[in-house]
Order: C-alpha cells, then structure tokens, then sequence
C-alpha cells in the first residue's frame, strides 16, 4: 500500500482539528498513533498517568474511524511492538511509503527531535504544523520576548487580554484591573472549607477497563494506583466536566486557590488540566465559559480573572518559555543543589503531615494543585537542595496533566529557581508558618512550623533558614530577598550550629521518614 500523507498523532494531540488534519484526505492519507513503553519508562511514569494517556489514545482511535479517517494504530499489547515512537513510525514508513509526514507540533523537545531525526534517515519529508490549540504561536512570543531585558507574565498577560478580547470592556479591562489575585488568597481558616462538590468522575467503560487491566499487569513496579481512576477520557467527557466546574466549583475557586485542606485534594479546582493538555478541550472553551458566567453573574470578577489567568496567562507563558530556551534550560541549576530526592516522594511515607498528604494525593490521583506543588512539594526539594533535574523527572513522572512544555518550566522555573530568574525574580522560598496559614496540616503534626531548631523543629523552618544561609551571597543581589537574608544575617553562631545539626539530622533521613 502506498498512500500521500501519513499523518503523525502523539497521545497529547487528540483534537480532530488539530492543524496536522488540515488537508486530509481519506482517499490517500493515513493517520499513525502508537502507544510504546518507552513514552512510559523514560521517567518512572505512574500508574494514573499511563493509564489516562493510553485510554484516551484509544478513544480518540475510535473518533477518527468514526470520522471515517484511515488509521494505523500499534497497541501497546501488539505483537511485535517496538517499543519506540521512532522505531514504530520507521515500521509505518516502510510499510506505507508515504510521499511526506505531517504533524502537529509536539508537546515534548525530546519527542520533536527523535521523530525528525527519524524522518532524516528515512529520506522522508516532515511537515510539522503550528498548534493552534494555543493562544500565542511561537513566533508571538518570540516577537513579545524580543528586546526584554527580563520577562515577566502579567505584561504577557495583559497584552494577550488585550488582543483576544477577554474580560475586556472596550481597551479596558474588566473591573478596572487587571490582575485580583490579591483577592484570591484566603484560607479556610480553623472550619475549614465547606460544602465541597464532588469530584466530577467517569465510570471506565470497556475501553478503559481494558486500559487499566493492561497497565496494571505490564507496569506493576510502577507506583501509584488504579483502584479509584475516573478521569475524563472523551471530549465529550471532558465538556462535561468544564460545564460542571464552571457550574460547581468556579464561584469559590477564587478566593480559595491556594488553600490547602487535610483530606480534601479536589476542593474548587477546575481538575481540567489533563484534558486541556491531552487537546480534548481547547483552551478557548473553559475562558469563555468563565466570562460567561461572570457576565451573567454566576460568578465573581475574581475568581473568574483568576481561573483565565491560570489558562490565557500562566499556561501561555511557559509554553512560550519552553521552546524560546530548550534545550539548554533543561540542565538548569542556578543554585548548585546536588541532593537527591527522598525516596518517600514515590510512596508518601513520612512523618511530615503537609507532605505526607500531598504526596498520598498524588500517588492515588495523579493529581495535587498548583501550592500543593509549589509549596509543599516543590519547596521542600527547594529548601533541600534537590538537584531540579531530579525533581522535574518526578513531576513529569506522577501528574497526569504532565506534558513537557508545561511541567518543566513549572518546576525548573517557578518552583526550583533553577534558571537564575528568568520564570520568577525570586525563589519562592518560605518556613513552615507558611503552610500552617494556608491548611490545617501543622494540627496534630508532630512538627511545630515555628521552631528552626531542636527535636519539634518544622524541617521546612529548618530548611528554610538553612537555605538563606547556603546562598546568602546569592539572594542579597535579589531586592525581594533582602529582607529574609537580613534577617538570616542577625543569627548569632549558637543558632546557626544548632540550625546545621538540624539540617544534617534531616539528610541523614533521622528526620522526616514516615
């Protein structure tokens, strides 16, 4: 068989109007998609996450048959699987002999590369297309970058309101700012949350059961758990699951976006990453939907301008850092830590109640939101030392919503301040009080946030000042760290031993083990 035009899907492109789909034609064009165990091993993925990818891989198989697209499609079970996205496409290549391959562009620098070094050596030709799913196309932000001596994302953001006419009332922005984000940064306070929604969940139907059968027997070693999988795995489900959010849970989600709660990992979070980042959503569906129920008043200014900052603004911004800095900003260490991460990061056991919840949460779901990774299991490994490199491979590996593009400047960046600034003009570094105002994990912990040294010490507090100390020289050049290195300056010799006793009881693993 001979056709024109193989087209190339990966497992984050499942959108039938993916710009790779331009042009098709059934009568001479083909689509490839391959589920390969290296797309699972080249970090420890978990369980959830193998799982959401591949189930959702073969529901959009069925998508393009329905829509009467020709497919070639390996699974992962095949029989003579090879293992790779490039050894699999070579096979396609010989089989089919295509005049040229088309894309859509990848979501993964490693990805890109492999499959055009592989069309290379094949003497095939690789169109790879823009990806219209975003908002700001490479080159946008190239010409925004361009001339910055530092880039920062609320002038990013603003520009991208301004252009695509969200939450804007003629060439001003709606509520007469443009930012409420000091609006959404309340806690529970000692009652905790209310009333919270249930989680938005879908029964696996028989393709999915099948999924996690074949996931369950083929990465057994994996960590993590299937027993309670319910992620939205269709379009149509994840639709469903936007329409509920933005029903349930989006009138709170501002005021409350960054408070934590022992117990309760969906609280008013949208939960809509992973579909957004799988392409079964556009991100342009879940803004206007927010807008909507601002304008018809179902929902308040801030939470909304929150939410649509978190997609229009964040998520925009660090595609756009990815692929303006790779592949060099993978190997980022602007504060030399070397330490490895805890084991205990993969199993949850420790004795630190604020960890100990998110890491649980994380293995069980695949899930953890966005302070439960920046301030609790991102600053620990900050505070730690932990080489980021170590830390981005568990993200990319745990998270469901873990797609490359997004997750490494995330946590190189905004969590580890391993690229010197560029993502954030500070480390977010902070001790233990932190957590303690914005969860109830310190109640009932055997770690009191207050004390930086002696047997209750928070090792976040410890950490803390410790980390102050270790890059003094470092952090007095940044004007939002001067005050916290003063402070860090007026400790007398007496507690800055009793601070490095602490810290090397911690290494040692003394401290913090479950």
């Amino acid at each position: 068989m001979s056709v024109d035009t193989l087209v190339i899907v990966l497992g984050d492109q499942l959108d039938l109007n993916a710009a790779a789909f331009d042009g098709f034609d059934p009568a001479r064009d083909v689509v490839f998609m391959a589920e390969v165990a290296e797309e699972s091993t080249h970090v420890w993925s978990s369980k959830v996450r193998i799982a959401l990818f591949l189930a959702a891989m073969r529901h959009f198989a069925e998508e393009l048959r329905g829509a009467g697209r020709p497919l070639r499609y390996v699974a992962l079970d095949s029989p003579g699987n090879r293992g790779s996205l490039a050894a699999e496409l070579a096979a396609a290549v010989a089989e089919l002999s295509p005049r040229r391959l088309v894309m859509t562009s990848p979501g993964d620098f490693r990805v890109r590369e492999a499959l055009q070094r592989t069309a290379a050596g094949l003497g095939v030709t690789l169109d790879i297309r823009e990806d219209r799913h975003f908002y700001c196309s490479s080159a946008d932000f190239a010409a925004h970058a361009r001339g910055r001596k530092s880039l920062r994302l609320e002038y990013f953001y603003r520009e991208l309101r301004a252009r695509h006419g969200v939450l804007m009332d003629g060439a001003q922005p709606v509520g007469g700012q443009w930012n409420f984000d000091a609006d959404n940064r309340e806690s529970f306070g000692a009652n905790g949350p209310a009333t919270v929604p249930e989680r938005t969940g879908f029964a696996p139907d028989a393709i999915t059961r099948q999924v996690l059968d074949l996931v369950a027997a083929r990465f057994a070693d994996h960590p993590g758990s299937l027993e309670e999988f319910a992620w939205p795995v269709t379009r149509a489900q994840a639709l469903e699951a936007m329409r509920r959010f933005i029903e349930q849970r989006l009138p709170d989600f501002g005021r409350f976006q960054d408070a934590m709660w022992r117990g309760e990992p969906w609280l008013y979070h949208s939960h809509l990453s992973a579909a957004l980042n799988l392409k079964l959503l556009d991100p342009r569906e879940p803004v206007a939907a927010a807008e909507q129920a601002y304008r018809a008043g179902r929902a308040p200014l801030a939470a909304v301008e929150g939410f649509v900052r978190q997609i229009l603004g964040w998520r925009e911004y660090v595609r756009g850092i990815y692929w303006s800095r790779m592949p060099d900003y993978a190997d980022g260490n602007a504060l030399g830590a070397t330490e490895d991460l805890p084991a205990w990061y993969w199993t949850g056991a420790t004795d630190m109640a604020c960890l100990r919840d998110a890491l649980s949460q994380t293995l069980r779901f695949g899930y953890a939101h966005h302070i439960q990774r920046l301030m609790v299991t991102g600053l620990y490994a900050l505070l730690l030392g932990v080489r980021p490199q170590r830390l981005h491979e568990w993200y990319l590996a745990v998270y469901v919503d873990a797609v490359e593009w997004v997750e490494l400047p995330n946590t190189l960046g905004m969590s580890q301040y391993a690229d010197g600034g560029i993502m954030a003009s500070k480390p977010y570094a902070a001790t233990g009080n932190y957590i303690a105002r914005m969860s109830n994990y310190c109640a009932g912990c055997r770690y009191d946030p207050t004390q930086r040294s002696g047997d209750r010490a928070c090792p976040f507090t410890t950490l803390y000042w410790d980390f102050l100390l270790r890059h003094e020289q470092v952090l007095a050049r940044n004007p939002r760290m001067a005050l916290q290195v003063k402070n860090a300056r007026r400790l007398d010799e007496a507690a800055r031993a009793a601070i490095r006793a602490r810290v090397e009881a911690i290494r040692r693993g003394d401290v913090g083990n479950g």
